[in-house]
């Protein structure tokens, strides 16, 4: 309850926009392969950015 409102870090907002596009990455590739692809690239710069901001 004492979380309620406690604003997300950036690290936590990228982590979530992380897991979603990973998600739907997955759910592509089994009926489109290349936008499947296109949203693994995706998820895959979110990662950079949360590796180069937890430095």
């Amino acid at each position: 309850m004492f979380g309620l409102f406690k604003k997300k870090t950036e690290v936590e907002k990228l982590q979530e926009k992380y897991k979603k596009l990973m998600e739907e990455a997955f759910d592509l590739s089994k009926i489109n392969r290349s936008e499947g692809d296109s949203k693994y690239a995706e998820a895959d710069k979110i990662q950079k950015q949360i590796e180069e901001l937890t430095k």
